[in-house]
């Protein structure tokens, strides 16, 4: 991505859910399409951005990876201002990284937006014969809190270019209706007539989504 860079939107979504289900993994896997075997915990935030072309608009959406670990709470809702979306990762092998999603829930609700697009991600799909979260019963906890679902696989890659894509695409569609419109928390634009935004002026606000 070059200085020259344009977009209409740009969109904070935040990785939660337990440590060492994979989202380091997820956010690297779609912004640079790597992978890391070696992936250490995370310390603090770490984001990373991709830019995706949605209908007419070019939407950047910077993605931001926490610390699943307790120790680090302390940065909550800084790391929640501003989200438009939230992936809630769990591991399909790891029943208890599972059972603490209402939790995490919870804990977005309480610091980020009402609006906030949520989806949950039963990840490393490709331990399946390890598997202890049944899909079906992960599908009827996401559709009992209308939240978005999907199974992925960072490491071979699985739905993780459809899962980021399909929570672009429903913020996208509450902008467009209205139901989060500039101003809010939950909707970031960093152009008034919704025209090119220069590198320079996303710099400046890139930490704070505050409206």
């Amino acid at each position: 991505m070059g200085s020259d860079e344009s977009y209409n939107f740009v969109y904070k979504v935040v990785l939660i859910g337990e440590s060492g289900v994979g989202k380091s993994n997820l956010l690297s896997r779609f912004t640079k399409n790597e992978f890391n075997h070696d992936s250490r915990t995370t310390i603090g935030v770490e984001f990373s951005t991709r830019t995706v072309q949605m209908d007419t608009f070019t939407i950047k959406a910077q993605i931001w990876d926490t610390a699943g670990l307790e120790r680090y709470r302390a940065i909550t809702s800084a790391y929640y201002r501003g989200a438009v979306g939230a992936l809630l990762v769990y591991d399909i092998s790891r029943h208890l990284t599972y059972e603490s999603a209402d939790r995490w829930l919870k804990e977005l609700y309480d610091h980020a937006d009402t609006n906030i697009v949520v989806m949950l991600v039963g990840n490393k799909r490709d331990l399946e014969k390890l598997r202890t979260v049944p899909a079906e019963e992960a599908r009827d906890f996401a559709e009992k809190r209308k939240l978005l679902f999907m199974e992925t696989s960072a490491l071979d890659s699985t739905n993780v270019e459809a899962a980021f894509n399909e929570v672009l695409a429903a913020i996208q569609k509450k902008v467009a209706s209205r139901e989060v419109t500039r101003g809010s928390i939950s909707a970031v634009t960093l152009s008034g007539n919704i025209g090119p935004t220069s590198e320079a002026q996303e710099e400046k606000r890139k930490c704070c989504f505050n409206s």
